[in-house]
C-alpha cells in the first residue's frame, strides 16, 4: 500500500493550509486587492481557496501522478483534449490542479463546460470564478487567442455517464469542434490521457426514466449510491494518473483548413485515437485500482 494513501498527517496538513489560505484571502478581500476578468475568474479566489481545497482530493484521496508537463506551452495559448468519464466531472478538477501545481509558472487552465454547470445554483458562480466559461466557440477563441491554456472534454455528458463496462473506451468526440477552434486559433492541441476517473463512481445502470423527467443527462446507479444515501456520494479512493500527450501543432495550416470537413476528421480522428491508444498503455502498466 502506498505510504501517502489516507495519510492522515498529511491530510491534516492540507487542511491546515486550506485554513491558511482562506484566512489570507478573507484579509486581501477586504482590501478590495484583487480583480476579475472579462469571463468571472477571479485568480485570488482560486488560488486562495479553491485549488488548496481540491489538493485534499489530489494529494491525498486519488494521489495523482502527473507526466509529460514538459509538453505544456511555457506561455501562450493551448488547446487541451482530454478524455471524460466519472459519473460526476471530477477529472476536469483535478487536471486543472495538474497544470497549476505542475507547470513552472503554475499556469490556470482554463476550462471549457456545458450549460448544466452555469444553469446549476452555486455551482455555475464558482465554476465562473475558478476559470470555467461555457463551452462555445466565441469564448474558446477569445481565450485560447488571448494566450490562455483552454481545455475541453469532447465527449461530454457520453463519456462521464457511460457504464462501469464501457470504462477507458472512448465515446464520439463530436463533430471536431474543438478541432476547428484550435485551427482558427493557431494554437496546439495537447492530448490528455486521465486513468483512474472511471472507478470513483463505478455506474452499473441509469434511471434513465426518472432523468429525462428532472431534465438530467442520467441518473446513476453506483455500488453506493443510492444505497448509501449520502455516504454514496463520497468518490472511491482510485489512484490517479494524468498524461499530458504531445502536442499537434496547428501553426502551418492555411487559414481555410478550419473550413475543410477532410482536414477538421483526421484531425479529430488523430487526437481521438492518440488519447485511446495512450489510455490502454497506462492501463497495462496499471497494477491495481486503487494502489497504483
Amino acid at each position: 500500500m502506498s505510504s501517502n494513501f489516507l495519510n492522515l498527517d498529511g491530510v491534516r496538513q492540507t487542511i491546515a493550509d486550506t485554513i491558511t489560505g482562506a484566512a489570507g484571502y478573507v484579509r486581501q478581500r477586504v482590501t478590495g486587492d484583487y480583480e476579475v476578468d472579462d469571463f468571472g475568474f477571479d485568480a485570488h479566489f482560486t488560488e486562495s481557496v479553491w485549488l488548496p481545497a481540491l489538493r485534499v482530493l489530489f494529494d491525498k484521496w486519488f494521489r495523482v501522478d502527473v507526466s509529460g508537463i514538459e509538453n505544456l506551452p511555457l506561455d501562450g495559448g493551448g488547446l487541451l483534449v482530454a478524455n471524460h468519464a466519472g459519473t460526476i466531472p471530477i477529472d476536469a478538477l483535478m487536471t486543472s490542479v495538474a497544470v497549476h501545481d505542475y507547470h513552472p509558472r503554475n499556469r490556470h487552465l482554463r476550462v471549457l463546460a456545458a450549460d448544466l454547470a452555469f444553469d446549476t445554483p452555486v455551482i455555475g458562480d464558482i465554476a465562473r470564478r475558478t476559470g470555467s466559461t461555457l463551452a462555445c466557440t466565441a469564448d474558446a477563441q477569445k481565450l485560447l487567442r488571448g494566450g490562455e491554456l483552454t481545455a475541453v472534454w469532447p465527449e461530454g455528458f457520453k463519456g462521464i455517464g457511460k457504464l462501469y463496462k464501457d470504462r477507458y473506451k472512448l465515446q464520439r468526440f463530436g463533430r471536431g469542434g474543438f478541432v476547428t477552434t484550435a485551427l482558427r486559433a493557431k494554437v496546439p492541441i495537447i492530448p490528455v490521457s486521465i486513468v483512474g476517473s472511471e472507478e470513483i463512481y463505478p455506474m452499473l445502470n441509469d434511471l434513465k426514466p426518472i432523468a429525462r423527467l428532472l431534465g438530467l443527462p442520467y441518473i446513476p446507479i453506483t455500488p453506493t449510491f443510492p444505497l448509501l444515501g449520502p455516504l454514496g456520494l463520497v468518490p472511491l479512493p482510485s489512484k490517479w494518473q494524468i498524461h499530458f500527450g504531445t502536442p499537434i501543432e496547428t501553426g502551418h495550416f492555411d487559414d481555410q483548413a478550419a473550413d475543410d470537413p477532410m482536414v477538421v476528421f483526421d484531425l479529430t480522428d488523430n487526437v481521438r485515437e492518440d488519447i485511446q491508444q495512450t489510455l490502454f498503455r497506462m492501463l497495462s502498466r496499471r497494477s491495481s485500482i486503487y494502489f497504483g
